[in-house]
């Protein structure tokens, strides 16, 4: 069987890890990128056994880089989110944790010189037009992964990487509360519905009858909360203005209950077909402006910090994350946000050339169309 090299690096970047490639080393044709990211991945398997997936959504994703075609920013970074048991991809969203190693991996590629003992890399995602700036640590000439930074889901400490998130409200849906409401009713649960870095529907656990504090493990084997919370992500999309997004990733669902650990506020993720083990960065963001947000879903729920920029530590299933939100709440009682600033860890794992196959290069055996999204 013949079969094409394409150059790749593939990173864990934050709770996530897959391969990155530069955006010219892949088709720009949609279906074709699709079926190549399909085939890298192996996705249609639960093991993702023909690939280099990891048999979870966390490990399925795919970062395209390239030179910035926008004057404030060093790199475009394209994301993919590459379905696990279905031969689909996803380019709607964005994902945090896979940009956090966008800014090692573009060093590495050449796409970013190293400017000293630090290089500020600043990011456009291509999915939603969010800018980012990146803090990576370069002594010496190279990119730094041994230091003393550990982050809530991944073994041991590594070299930190600071990112500082700017305009990231409405990104998708145009508009802080797409909806225009700080609570929707949808199947008799109160839901706000909120863009910030990622859009989502946010309830309360306490409302399908949980406690907000089970582990991932126990909410995936809940089929019955994930039936009822299915048909209100849906309802939520249309209410945002996203369509159908049936087979869409976004909008992200996420559930909140009172900290028990010392943090602001308690929170599970969903990606939304199954639990998130951690917390996703993009999502960290919006559930910290959601509980930050007077009348919002989250409100009376958390142990919020006083004054600006906040202090916003997240409980998860497996820790915390924090996140720092320079805010402001207007005379009307109102929210905005100025920025939202991260410290997470990534590490390059492996460099090298992934095998395609010729079948997927040629199209000769077309997978499930993938859902439409913004072009590259």
């Amino acid at each position: 069987m013949t079969q094409t090299p394409i150059p790749y690096l593939f990173l864990r970047g934050g709770t996530s890890r897959g391969p990155y490639f530069r955006r010219e080393d892949l088709p720009q044709d949609r279906d074709a990128l699709s079926r190549i990211l399909i085939a890298v991945v192996g996705a249609g398997h639960p093991l993702n056994i023909d690939g280099i997936g990891g048999g979870n959504a966390v490990t399925t994703k795919v970062a395209m880089l390239s030179r910035s075609q926008s004057d404030d920013a060093d790199v475009d970074y394209f994301f993919a989110q590459v379905s696990v048991d279905e031969p689909l991809v996803d380019y709607k969203p964005t994902c945090g944790n896979i940009l956090v190693g966008v800014g090692p991996a573009a060093i590495e590629m050449g796409l970013v010189p190293v400017s000293g003992d630090q290089t500020r890399v600043r990011i456009r995602a291509v999915n939603t037009g969010a800018l980012v700036e990146a803090i990576v640590e370069t002594p010496g000439g190279r990119v730094r992964y041994d230091g003393d930074v550990a982050i809530a889901g991944v073994p041991g400490t590594a070299a930190p990487v600071g990112l500082n998130f700017l305009d990231v409200v409405g990104t998708s849906c145009g508009a802080l509360l797409p909806t225009g409401n700080l609570r929707d009713t949808i199947d008799g649960i109160d839901v706000t519905c909120m863009d910030v870095a990622m859009p989502m529907a946010i309830a309360r656990a306490e409302d399908f009858g949980l406690t907000g504090y089970e582990s991932a493990a126990e909410l995936d084997a809940n089929r019955d909360f994930f039936a009822r919370m299915e048909k209100i992500r849906i309802e939520a999309g249309r209410l945002m203005g996203m369509g159908d997004v049936t087979k869409s990733v976004t909008p992200k669902f996420g559930i909140l209950a009172r900290p028990r650990n010392g943090g602001a506020i308690s929170a599970r993720y969903f990606m939304p077909w199954n639990t998130h083990p951690s917390l996703a960065v993009t999502g960290s963001q919006c559930l910290a402006a959601c509980a930050l947000t007077p009348g919002t879903v989250a409100d009376g729920l958390g142990d919020l910090p006083e004054g600006t920029p906040a202090l916003m530590r997240i409980e998860h299933p497996m820790g915390d994350i924090e996140v720092t939100v320079d805010h402001e709440t207007t005379a009307e009682g109102g929210f905005q946000l100025r920025s939202a600033g991260l410290v997470r860890t990534a590490r390059l794992i492996a460099r090298g050339e992934v095998m395609v196959p010729e079948a997927a290069m040629t199209g000769t055996v077309v997978p499930e169309a993938a859902p439409v999204g913004q072009d590259a």
